[in-house]
């Protein structure tokens, strides 16, 4: 236990809280939305407890990617078909291609109910999941995250009390964040549209990792992830692109009523 506070552990312990904060954008923004969908009573303990028990389970994915990487690396599935597609599966990359198909689905299924008249005179009105199957997809989803993070860490440190550490309060964080972003994307409808389609790239990003981590090529061409750095560029352009769009249409507003209220002067009823 000594060892956890040495000086190069607690650099080690800050420096992976703040790449676990960073990589667990992404994990809180569903969270914030896969919470909407249980009743509006029972969302703050969803989001709660989901957290709680997804640190609990990436502890124990944490003792079990150090007790057996090799396993997580190797592949299973090897297929080479004359060059048109090729391919070496493990159990990371099958893993991460599933959770990115999902995420896909899942914000494209939120973005077509948005576009739905019928969803848009209900929406919010009815709970559309049980709090436990809400509860078990953010476990699911949030070990879905944990790999990524879990393999950084284990770049920096070999120390399975520091990497412990830092998940702990990382999700610690997460649930005193969660609340606050999901009451943002409540209070701010526009800015739900934004999240969902941030999402949607979240799910392209672990599409293309999952294909890079399984060696897939089609006709040749190796997929490649999407950097990070990528990641977040295309992000701040879709905030700005936002605000930008929002705050003409505000202006265009304001010029309607203002014309409107000319109008109204120049012919009294």
């Amino acid at each position: 236990m000594a060892e956890l506070f040495s000086f190069d552990n607690l650099f080690t312990l800050l420096m992976l809280t703040l790449l676990q904060a960073v990589l667990g954008f992404d994990n809180l923004l569903y969270i914030s939305i896969e919470s909407k969908r249980v009743a509006p009573e029972k969302q703050a303990m969803v989001r709660k407890v989901g957290i709680g028990l997804a640190i609990g389970l990436r502890l124990l994915l944490l003792f079990a990617i150090m007790s057996a990487i090799s396993y997580f690396q190797t592949p299973f599935v090897a297929f080479h078909w004359d060059g048109i597609l090729e391919g070496d599966v493990n159990v990371h990359a099958l893993i991460v291609l599933i959770g990115g198909v999902f995420i896909i689905y899942t914000a494209f299924k939120e973005i077509m109910h948005m576009l739905s008249l019928d969803d848009l005179e209900s929406h919010g009105s009815e709970a559309k999941r049980s709090a436990a199957t809400a509860i078990a997809w953010i476990v699911v989803m949030n070990l879905v995250f944990s790999f990524d993070s879990i393999l950084s860490a284990m770049a920096l440190t070999n120390v399975f009390l520091v990497m412990a550490a830092a998940i702990v309060v990382s999700g610690l964080g997460m649930i005193y964040l969660a609340d606050t972003v999901s009451d943002f994307l409540q209070k701010n409808r526009m800015y739900e549209v934004l999240g969902l389609f941030v999402l949607f790239i979240v799910g392209i990003m672990l599409l293309s990792e999952g294909g890079h981590l399984a060696h897939l090529s089609f006709f040749g061409y190796h997929i490649e992830p999407m950097a990070k750095s990528t990641f977040y560029f295309v992000l701040a352009v879709l905030v700005v692109v936002d605000i930008v769009q929002g705050r003409y249409q505000r202006k265009l507003i304001a010029k309607r009523e203002l014309e409107l209220k000319r109008g109204q002067m120049k012919h009294p009823a």
